[in-house]
Formats: C-alpha cells, structure tokens, sequence
C-alpha cells in the first residue's frame, strides 16, 4: 500500500487494469516458459540467459505490484463541473509570456505523459496550476528556471 491516494482518470484506471492483465497472463508465463527452457540447458552462454529471464521476471513482478498497489489506493479523478479552478482532472489552457498558448490535462503520477500534454498533479506545472482561478497569473518553477503562464480556461 502507498502513502497517499493515486489519483487516476476512470481511462487511466481501465489502463493500469489492462497492463496488469497483460503482465500477469500473458508477459510473466512468458518470461517463466523462457526460464524453464534454458535451465534445461548447462552451458555458460545458457546461464547467461536464465540471469537475463530472472532479471526480467523480476522487473515485471515488480510492476504487477506497483500496478496492485497504485490501484488499491486509487482515486478516481473526474473534472470539475464548475470550470472556474483548476483541478485535478481538468484540462487547462495557459498562455506563456510570448502569448504562445499550451493545453495540459493534470492528471496523478500514474497517467502522465507530458509529451501528451498529461501532466502529474506533482510535477510544478501541476503544482503552480492547482486551485488558481482562471485569469490568474501562475509562475513555475522548473529546472530550466521560472516561467510566468496566464490560465486563459479551464475545461
């Protein structure tokens, strides 16, 4: 179990259920056919392999319990009806300092994928934009330095 709840979109938790289908029936009896396979074997180039199938086993082992443990603590996250605050699940329009305008969705750390414009309610783009008021001035501080957004919507 985490910490705190992971926020997830009703998508995103059909998502991680999914992936965790796949992993559990399809990816790990692979990776364990594979391993069965080669320790039938006895020669050094074989162990090698059989290091490689149980490091992989152990990732994918590691992921159905991160997936497991991210959706016993799941929260469904839906946007806001009301379009006036920024939340988390809504979709958010800023203008930058050239007037060049950008779309995000903010989402929990478990669906972000900035170069889909999902953004983690973590990150400081989500951090900055969380319960502002739609006209608000946002500064951000990211690692290249701060940056000045207009919320222009919300929806």
């Amino acid at each position: 179990m985490l910490e705190k709840p992971v926020y997830v979109t009703p998508k995103g938790k059909v998502e991680l259920e999914q992936e965790l289908e796949h992993l559990r029936n399809v990816e790990r009896p692979r990776i364990i056919e594979s391993l069965h396979e080669v320790k039938n074997g006895a020669d050094w180039m074989e162990n090698t392999e059989q290091m490689m199938f149980e490091n992989e086993l152990s990732f994918v082992d590691r992921r159905i319990q991160d997936i497991e443990d991210m959706l016993a603590d799941s929260q469904i996250i839906k946007p806001d009806e009301d379009h006036t605050m920024v939340h988390i699940g809504d979709t958010v329009i800023v203008r930058d300092e050239d007037g060049e305008e950008e779309t995000y969705t903010i989402v929990g750390v478990a669906e972000a994928d900035p170069s889909k414009g999902l953004i983690s309610n973590e990150s400081p783009m989500g951090r900055a934009l969380l319960t502002q008021p739609v006209g608000k001035e946002v500064t951000v501080k990211a690692p290249v330095g701060e940056m000045i957004y207009r919320i222009v919507g919300v929806k």
